[in-house]
């Protein structure tokens, strides 16, 4: 996943002319944000309609033979929901132009991205060690491609984060410039709302 169009509009050369760029075009980072995110959308869009192709003419789902859903996943769900109120927290500091409280906050939600990911591990090896793999039918395969895609854009959603985490130690966004922060926060949220979907599409489908 390339997640370079979510701070495409700084450079670490020229902070001020930077700045001033930002304040000239206010709306063509959200505009490319915007398809970015529209682009994924349709990605997940797709995958849903596939799971619920393969999900409604099953009359037994999960078959008889197949365990229910990793408890796990609550736990999962509510780690994702507490990241994107922490990035919520830190852009909200760099607007009051709070570079520490940014710094913290960024540190809290890259910390509960990874957490999220040891948890979605975890989950899809309670499965395998019940010999439960993509490969043996569909009901796995449906859960393992939908958890897994979205476990993929989780991870380049914290290298994006780990960029703009390491350009906020170095003191380049300010309350008057922070795209990364934004755009990051932006990214995150479209993360968290798909997850819920998914979750709850599982959970009621299933």
């Amino acid at each position: 996943m390339n997640a370079q169009p979510l701070d495409s509009n700084h450079s670490s050369k020229t902070p001020g002319r930077t700045n001033e760029h930002w304040e000239s075009v206010p709306g063509a980072g959200r505009l490319g944000m915007f398809f970015f995110i529209a682009s994924l959308s349709m990605l997940f869009a797709a995958s849903l309609i596939g799971y619920l192709a393969v999900r409604l003419p099953q009359e037994n789902w999960p078959p008889e033979d197949m365990p229910r859903l990793p408890a796990g996943l609550w736990f999962s769900t509510a780690v994702i929901l507490l990241s994107s109120a922490a990035i919520q927290l830190a852009l909200r500091r760099i607007r009051a132009g709070d570079t520490a409280g940014l710094r913290k906050w960024l540190w809290i939600t890259n910390g509960l991205g990874y957490v999220f990911l040891i948890s979605q591990t975890v989950n899809w090896t309670q499965l395998i060690l019940l010999r439960v793999t993509a490969s043996v039918n569909l009901y796995a395969f449906t859960f393992f491609m939908l958890t897994g895609l979205h476990a993929l854009h989780v991870l380049g959603g914290l290298i994006e984060l780990g960029i703009v985490t390491r350009k906020a130690y170095r003191g380049i966004y300010t309350a008057a410039y922070h795209p990364g922060v934004e755009y990051s926060a932006i990214y995150w949220h479209f993360l968290d709302v798909v997850w819920i979907i998914m979750f709850a599409l599982l959970v009621i489908a299933g």
